[in-house]
């Protein structure tokens, strides 16, 4: 197998990451493609996509529109991705149901160590610039409330499922799905549509999956643009306020819950699966770094 192949392979297995991050409301999508080392090229080749992409393709042809638009990344990735949502859709109910604390122990592993992954190339505990320090943790403890206020709105109930209403469910949850912390799932959790997409994914339910679909392009090609211009003008800043997001949504993660409200292990009225949790909780960061050295002799290959 040529080098080629095996990086398209490497990256329809991330997309299906990021598939079964979205599948599960509280993990964010765009959490996993930062994880991944994919985020950046992700928001790049999806901010391209615009009216002038088109005119390429009918003045210049279908080769120098693909190249722009970093066509067979797009393809490949968002094969990943569909496909595991497809798959992991039914499966995410089903776990989230029969085994919670399980499966919210291994989450709030991987993304406790994405935190650090994602905090280490920026300058938030370079206290050498007084100003800039301030601005950091302003930025890091808003984006931290944000996050918190979004994660923490109930279900609303007994909405009209109508197609309208699907199709803006869609663009408001593509946002979500792109930004780290924010979980996609969850926001259909809270405008009530979780269990209506899951059943037209598992379902094929086209009339929903079409509509919801328009809705989730045009909010990623929207959104992606604001994401893709912060990057370019404050990286730094963008890191930082992500980690916020990702902070801000974790309580979302911890696994001993009664009525929705975060309770101790020992106060939790089944079995706790404590053990049991703390060794999903090991591996899930651990995982993290695992995948981060992967990454990193991968580009090192490459240069």
């Amino acid at each position: 197998m040529n080098s080629k192949s095996s990086e398209n392979i490497k990256l329809y297995f991330k997309g299906m990451a990021m598939g079964v991050a979205d599948a599960f409301p509280g993990i964010s999508g765009g959490t996993m493609a930062l994880i991944l080392g994919i985020y950046k090229e992700l928001i790049s080749s999806i901010s391209v996509i615009n009216f002038s992409l088109f005119k390429t393709l009918k003045n210049e042809g279908f080769n120098e529109f693909w190249g722009k638009l970093n066509g067979t990344f797009l393809l490949i990735l968002f094969s990943g991705i569909i496909s595991s949502l497809v798959v992991f859709m039914n499966i995410a109910s089903y776990l989230i149901d029969n085994f919670p604390v399980l499966i919210w122990s291994f989450f709030l592993g991987l993304v406790s160590a994405s935190i650090y992954i994602i905090l280490k190339p920026t300058d938030l505990f370079n206290f050498n610039k007084t100003q800039n320090i301030l601005i950091n943790w302003l930025l890091l403890l808003s984006s931290l409330y944000i996050s918190y206020l979004l994660t923490s709105l109930p279900e609303i109930n007994n909405l009209n499922e109508n197609l309208i209403f699907i199709f803006f469910a869609g663009l408001i949850a593509s946002c979500a799905m792109i930004l780290p912390g924010v979980s996609g799932s969850y926001i259909l959790v809270i405008l009530g549509l979780y269990k209506t997409i899951s059943k037209a994914l598992i379902n094929l339910e086209l009339d929903k999956i079409v509509i919801f679909g328009f809705g989730v392009i045009l909010g990623l090609t929207s959104f992606s643009k604001l994401v893709k211009w912060g990057f370019d003008k404050f990286p730094n800043k963008i890191l930082i306020a992500m980690t916020g997001l990702i902070l801000g949504s974790i309580h979302k993660l911890w696994p001993w819950k009664s009525n929705e409200i975060n309770i101790l292990p020992t106060n939790y009225s089944e079995y706790s699966y404590l053990i049991e949790s703390i060794v999903l909780f090991i591996i899930g960061f651990l995982l993290i770094f695992l995948l981060e050295k992967t990454n990193k002799n991968q580009n090192i290959e490459k240069d």
